[in-house]
């Protein structure tokens, strides 16, 4: 099988995480520079086989995007010119940044750790994921169950 990959966009990083092969569970896989992020999936497609791309979307609590967005299509636009063949899913991104930043103190994170940006980027973007293959399989059920009763 093929693994899902989710991307946490941000002006100067960029946190990645990725599925296993089943996608059943998401783990937090890196932090790259944005500007470098098209080298690093390059590489990174040159060994494992991606079937889709979550991109966060940010949105603010009255629900409207966050101003970043724009930049963030054209980002998307990006990667869906590139390959092709590989589908893309925006999916919304609130607080997954402190979500992240709770998971590393319980985790037992040093403080020094936990203040590094690139150690939240990466986390947020497996919670993302995470959150996304639940919202997947729930959606998936209720999908089979209209279909076995219709």
């Amino acid at each position: 099988m093929s693994r899902i990959l989710s991307i946490d966009y941000g002006k100067k990083r960029t946190g990645i995480a990725v599925t296993d092969p089943l996608q059943i569970i998401a783990t937090a896989l890196k932090t790259v520079e944005t500007k470098t992020f098209f080298e690093f999936l390059d590489n990174y497609l040159k060994n494992e086989v991606v079937e889709e791309i979550v991109i966060g979307h940010p949105k603010h609590t009255n629900n409207k995007d966050a101003d970043i967005m724009s930049e963030i299509r054209q980002f998307a636009k990006k990667i869906n010119n590139k390959y092709p063949e590989i589908k893309t899913a925006f999916y919304d991104e609130r607080y997954t940044s402190k979500m992240a930043a709770s998971v590393m103190y319980q985790a037992g994170y040093k403080k020094k750790d936990r203040r590094k940006k690139e150690n939240l980027d990466k986390i947020s973007a497996a919670i993302l994921l995470q959150d996304y293959l639940e919202y997947k399989q729930n959606n998936e059920k209720i999908v089979e169950k209209q279909w076995k009763n219709g």
